[in-house]
């Protein structure tokens, strides 16, 4: 096994033999995409097939795809291949009426996998190391991704699961865990967590750990790598491209490699849809280039990034993006799900005695990402207390099984929160200056 590569000569690949790959793989995934329902009307529109694409720059001829499109063509719309061969279903958390669905044939899981063990195997994990994932298991891709990628690199696994931090740190005590996967929220958490139980994680065997799923700024990794003795590297990855491993940093930390045999990553600016220069903060845009079962053509990620320019120190050929500096919709990430304010909005309006104004603020208390939903009420009696209570702990509930995580709730009186001529603002983001 090579030392420092888990694939050489694709990581290594120079750009023009990997462009050339990209358009062979671009030609076969329009190919699949064809046999899709949504796909053969929209590329059949513009009178685009696999011999419309001659250079990667050709993919511009291709109509985007838009999370829309996954929800209105809900739940196969997109599969272009036979659903005999389809294997899993993952879907995204936290969307508004249809969730977005991924439908994985053998081989998409199976390069899947092998994308994961890659990032792994990058910054220095070996199938001597005991890997614990303490991300969620089902739906969500965090868990089962990372679990066949480590798998695939021969690590020993510990499928921990989200929470239970005492029993966390039991495992990694016991099992000697050396990598970890965890959102930086809950790895902050688990680091205060073994100081309140007297323990030092030095004192453990660990040391990588994989963030990602929920933004964070340098100075909160450099935290997490202090206050639990690690190096923490970041990643990139949406339930549509698969789930986690789409982009990986290195072990220079300088930004995430995004594999191009596996997809097709433009920049271009939200506004125009044209393509931006490297350097330039614009909108992702990806498209799948290893996917059988359902692939993705030009998919908008509303994630904001830019190419970070020139060659990586580590000597791999694929193009780094920078970590994402924001949305250019309405949604927002927290604890590492996807919220959308109309999700909130649902809830609230099945009250009756609530106004419409609402404000949801999101802030940082100890290290842990808080969510607070105000609303005003408009013909209940601010008095009531008992009334208000009961009403204000069913609001928490109804939002915990809408958007998986429990929020405040404070119900105030009408008038209190700010009004807005235009566009109401329904996000206050006080995380580390982001609002």
């Amino acid at each position: 096994m090579d030392s420092e590569f888990w694939q050489r000569e694709i990581e290594t690949m120079p750009r023009p033999e990997l462009e050339k790959l990209q358009v062979e793989k671009l030609k076969r995934t329009i190919n699949i995409a064809l046999k899709s329902p949504l796909y053969k009307r929209r590329l059949g529109d513009f009178g685009i097939n696999a011999e419309s694409i001659n250079t990667v720059d050709d993919i511009r001829k291709i109509p985007f795809t838009t999370k829309e499109d996954l929800r209105n063509n809900y739940p196969f719309g997109l599969v272009g291949g036979d659903m005999k061969d389809a294997i899993r279903i993952h879907s995204s958390s936290g969307t508004t009426g249809h969730p977005t669905v991924v439908v994985y044939s053998r081989h998409d899981i199976d390069s899947w996998a092998n994308m994961i063990a890659r990032n792994m195997y990058m910054v220095g994990c070996r199938n001597t190391d005991v890997f614990q994932n303490s991300s969620g298991y089902g739906m969500f891709t965090g868990g089962l991704g990372f679990q066949y990628g480590a798998e695939k690199l021969g690590a020993t696994t510990v499928p921990a699961a989200a929470g239970n931090s005492k029993r966390q740190i039991m495992f990694i005590k016991d099992f000697g865990t050396t990598c970890l996967h965890a959102i930086p929220s809950y790895a902050i958490r688990l680091a205060e967590v073994f100081q309140e139980e007297g323990l030092d994680p030095r004192d453990t065997k660990l040391h990588t750990l994989f963030i990602g799923a929920e933004p964070h700024t340098e100075e909160q990794r450099r935290r997490i790598e202090r206050m639990l003795g690690v190096k923490a590297y970041n990643s990139f990855g949406m339930t549509e491209m698969n789930g986690p491993g789409v982009a990986f940093e290195c072990k220079y930390q300088n930004g995430m490699h995004l594999w191009e045999d596996n997809y097709i990553v433009e920049i271009i600016d939200p506004d125009t849809l044209e393509p931006v220069p490297d350097g330039t903060i614009g909108e992702m845009v990806l498209t799948t280039l290893d996917r059988t079962m359902m692939p993705i053509l030009r998919y908008r990620t509303h994630d904001l990034t830019r190419i970070i320019p020139g060659e990586c120190e580590c000597g791999r050929t694929h193009r780094r993006i920078d970590r994402i500096k924001g949305r250019t919709d309405d949604m927002f990430i927290i604890k590492g799900v996807n919220v959308f304010p109309m999700q909130v909005e649902k809830i609230l309006v099945q009250y009756h005695g609530l106004g419409s104004n609402y404000l949801i603020t999101l802030d940082t208390e100890n290290d842990n990402d808080i969510m607070t939903v105000e609303v005003e009420l408009d013909n209940l009696n601010t008095e009531n207390y008992p009334e208000l209570e009961r009403m204000t702990n069913n609001i928490k509930r109804a939002l915990k099984d809408e958007i998986l995580l429990t929020p405040k709730v404070k119900l105030v009186k009408k008038g209190t929160l700010p009004q807005s001529d235009g566009k109401a603002v329904r996000v206050k983001d006080l995380r580390d200056g982001r609002g």
